[in-house]
């Protein structure tokens, strides 16, 4: 046994784009079939501590504790662990905030108590990746991601077919409407349900856009392949989700900025999973400037609309383990919890999650009118 042991783990994992899926109609046998792009400056950060009981503090700390104690759940309960949440990736705007959360948290306390963490299993305990596997390659590695659905009796995430890296210089600059949410939790699960069934030759001409051009366009460097087969991928699926949220687009606001930008002659733009986050793809960052000054002048200050320019990530979490001597890591755990202070989220084995102060959606990452 090792003289030393982990005390502590950071985990920094990156936020996605969902572009779009491959096959709702699921005639082959495989439904689903997702598109994700990793990009940069929304991330998921924390850092987990060995302690006596589960406790939790900082952005998203609620939803990481429910993840930290059915983690221990699963897994026999070998130990807990205070979380200190640094950052989270904003709730229910489409960039993958629930995965992410679940796989640091998940991935942390793996390495915390000598695990080796695999992702997809992860993912399976805690019941993230049902549909898409794109939050998993994010995590794992970065870049565009594409995965090949599943089966409709499958537990399992979807398995990734294909990771490749994307030009550094390209952007995506995002729109959020800050008076509305995407679909989430059951709603998400209904309207799924009650969607009517995906012509099988959308499925046919989306495949085919995907490996005939999207694929080609990263591989080449030609932006413009890339950027043309997302806004039609967009519009098949975009068209198919229209009964559910109300448009091609959760947001109007949103909507109206996408239906300008189109009429405008800019490809590359849509909605990141269910919204009601929109994006529009750019060749280098003055592009996706110049666009961004043109949308506040064209919609005014008034609009709920807010900006922010992304680039892609091509590389997946980072995690770092501080490792310490055994009989110094104990001492660590003890006075983690008698630190514990108010604002944390406790949990024990027995009785579950408690408030005692903070916990709230997170919200606090998004864009302001400053940028």
């Amino acid at each position: 046994m090792s003289s030393t042991t982990p005390v502590r783990v950071e985990v920094v994992t990156p936020a996605r784009l969902h572009l779009g899926f491959l096959d709702l109609q699921g005639g082959l046998g495989r439904r689903f079939g997702s598109l994700g792009l990793t990009i940069d400056t929304f991330a998921t950060s924390l850092c987990a501590e060995r302690a006596e009981a589960f406790a939790a503090q900082g952005p998203g700390a609620e939803r990481a504790l429910h993840y930290a104690t059915e983690w221990a759940a699963a897994r026999g309960g070998p130990g807990a662990a205070h979380i200190h949440m640094q950052q989270a990736i904003p709730d229910h705007c489409g960039l993958g905030s629930g995965t992410q959360m679940a796989l640091a948290v998940g991935t942390a306390l793996e390495r915390l108590y000598g695990g080796e963490p695999d992702t997809r299993r992860i993912a399976q305990t805690l019941q993230r990746g049902m549909r898409s596997g794109i939050g998993i390659g994010a995590f794992d590695e970065g870049g565009f991601i594409v995965d090949c659905g599943r089966e409709a009796q499958d537990e399992q995430a979807p398995p990734i077919a294909m990771r490749l890296p994307v030009p550094e210089q390209w952007r995506a600059l995002l729109l959020f409407d800050q008076r509305s949410l995407g679909l989430h939790g059951a709603a998400e699960t209904a309207a799924f349900s009650n969607l009517p069934e995906f012509p099988e030759a959308a499925a046919g001409n989306i495949c085919r856009l995907v490996l005939m051009k999207l694929v080609p366009g990263l591989l080449e460097g030609d932006f413009r392949a890339f950027a043309e087969s997302v806004h039609e991928i967009q519009r098949i699926v975009g068209r198919h989700f229209a009964p559910a949220q109300g448009g091609c687009f959760a947001s109007p606001a949103v909507a109206n900025a996408l239906d300008w930008l189109e009429g405008e002659g800019i490809k590359g733009s849509g909605q990141s999973s269910w919204g009601p986050t929109g994006f529009v793809l750019t060749e280098e960052e003055a592009s996706a400037r110049g666009l961004e000054e043109d949308l506040k002048q064209r919609f005014g200050e008034l609009s709920p609309l807010r900006y922010r320019i992304v680039g892609p990530r091509n590389r997946g979490a980072s995690v770092e383990v501080v490792r310490a001597p055994r009989a110094l890591s104990l001492d660590r755990a003890r006075q983690s919890r008698m630190n514990s202070e108010t604002g944390v989220m406790h949990a024990t084995r027995s009785a579950g999650c408690k408030a005692v102060g903070g916990g709230k959606r997170n919200r606090s990452v998004l864009p302001t009118n400053e940028r």
